[in-house]
C-alpha cells in the first residue's frame, strides 16, 4: 500500500468507529449499563490513538506530494 492508501484506510476506519460512539444504540448500552462504562473511554482512545497515526502519515503524504510538486 501506498502512504496515501495507509491514510484513506485509516480515515475509512476513523469515519466508521465515529459513527458507531456516536450512535443512539450504542449510547444507550453505555447509559444502561449494559456494557463496561470503560467502553465509551476505549472508543475513545481508538479514535485519538488512529487520529495520531493519521497525523504521522500525513506527513510523509505531504512531503510526496511536495516533492511532485516541485518536480
Amino acid at each position: 500500500m501506498s502512504p496515501i492508501e495507509i491514510l484513506q484506510e485509516f480515515n475509512s476506519c476513523y469515519v466508521k468507529i465515529q459513527t458507531i460512539a456516536q450512535d443512539e444504540n450504542w449510547l444507550l448500552l453505555i447509559a444502561d449499563k449494559k456494557i463496561d462504562p470503560e467502553a465509551a473511554t476505549h472508543l475513545g482512545d481508538v479514535l485519538h490513538y488512529l487520529s495520531e497515526a493519521m497525523g504521522c502519515v500525513e506527513e510523509i503524504v505531504e512531503v510526496k506530494f511536495n516533492q511532485e510538486a516541485e518536480v
